[in-house]
């Protein structure tokens, strides 16, 4: 096995991975106000033609099918590798399979990025971050004309560095690079060195810049949690069922998901087309008449754990978001997994936590704690990735308690 060559010198890893964390940074900041642009712009339309409910569907399908289209357009037929989430093409870059062309990627991904969660998909932010913040970690390798091995450090790097910047949780894009890329990456003390700069550096950044410009970052990225009591030990019991039922609901999803994928991908010309513009015309719909179903979810997550959604509600809301999720990640568009589950966890995890409170009312006291835990539960039991869920999490809670 040929020797590894991290640069001796700790304060070269340092200012490469500051660097990597101001691009990625800024990057992240750019794309998140991008798609909250696009999205004023939309409500803006809803509400002038609030008045005229066909002209507010016509709009709101052609306006979901059109993103989606042009997104689609972008990834099958100019960049295939900015498809879907992009965190296999990370790991195959890291292992050297893959060929990162960040060129490509870049303006790809940011683009249909922007396309694909603007349209109202069930679609996270973070997918197109960690692939963008891996290209930026190849490009730093290009500028200062760095080895292979070293390029290695600085494309995980980058894509920790995403993914802090789409979750503002630093932390969880340090472990994401520990545990999802566990087998890609290669541990020293120097490379972990550059993954936490980077994804400090990048969250800092993020946060300055949506502030300096006058926006709410917690608004526009958080879920107003709140720091609830921990159930008593005799309920533990309760919480392993959830596990379990969890755990049995994440071979479901892997499956169904690889099904999708599957489906789209044997389909072409008008057979795959026609799919897509049900689907735009579809999500147009719902954004009208059923908001909660679609979009990343970072609407439905905080009005679950608020107890303003029915329980009878919540069990639809579950079953409809899955289905919504496995079709936009199907397609191919560029966009995340990561959100989708931690919204379908907490609507799930509510209702669980509302019918143990209904039957065990000594034990159970805020059925709140099952819609906490399921956020990471689903995403744990579907990505093998708990700490990172856990960190997520975990940010959440603290934000909650600074900001009360």
């Amino acid at each position: 096995m040929n020797k590894v060559h991290y640069p001796k010198d700790v304060l070269r890893s340092t200012v490469y991975g500051g660097i990597v964390g101001v691009l990625v940074g800024s990057v992240g900041a750019l794309f998140q106000l991008c798609i909250h642009w696009i999205l004023a712009g939309q409500q803006a339309a809803f509400m002038a033609l609030q008045d005229n409910l066909f002209l507010l569907c016509l709009f709101s399908m052609f306006f979901s099918s059109m993103f989606l289209i042009l997104s689609l357009v972008i990834v099958r037929h100019m960049v295939p590798e900015a498809s879907g989430s992009g965190v296999q093409e990370i790991e195959g870059a890291l292992d050297g399979v893959r060929e990162l062309r960040w060129w490509r990627v870049l303006p790809a991904k940011f683009i249909g990025g922007v396309m694909s969660l603007s349209s109202g998909l069930v679609l996270g932010r973070e997918g197109p971050t960690i692939q963008m913040g891996g290209a930026i970690g190849q490009l730093i390798k290009s500028i200062f004309r760095l080895n292979n091995d070293y390029a290695h450090v600085l494309i995980a790097a980058g894509a920790g560095a995403g993914l802090a910047t789409a979750f503002n949780a630093p932390l969880a894009g340090i472990l994401f690079v520990i545990e999802e890329m566990r087998r890609q990456f290669k541990y020293s003390f120097q490379s972990l060195q550059t993954v936490i700069v980077a994804c400090v550096v990048a969250d800092i950044l993020l946060e300055a810049l949506l502030q300096t410009g006058g926006y709410n970052i917690r608004q526009m990225m958080d879920i107003d949690m709140t720091a609830y009591n921990a159930p008593p030990l005799s309920s533990l019991w309760l919480f392993v069922m959830f596990g379990a039922i969890f755990g049995a609901l994440g071979v479901l999803f892997n499956k169904y998901l690889v099904c999708s994928l599957n489906f789209f991908a044997k389909r072409s010309g008008f057979h795959f087309w026609k799919w897509i513009i049900v689907i735009g015309a579809a999500t147009g719909l719902l954004i009208v008449f059923f908001p909660h179903v679609v979009g990343g979810g970072y609407k439905v997550m905080p009005d679950a754990l608020h107890g303003e959604i029915a329980l009878s509600v919540l069990i639809a809301l579950f079953v409809l978001r899955f289905v919504t999720t496995l079709v936009s990640y199907g397609t191919g568009v560029p966009g995340g997994i990561f959100a989708p589950m931690l919204a379908l966890g907490t609507v799930f995890g509510m209702f669980f936590g509302i019918v143990a409170h209904t039957l065990f009312p000594d034990l159970i006291t805020n059925p709140q704690v099952f819609a906490v835990a399921g956020m990471s539960a689903l995403f744990t039991a579907t990505v093998s990735a708990p700490l990172t869920g856990i960190a997520r999490l975990s940010h959440l809670q603290t934000l909650s308690q600074n900001s009360a």
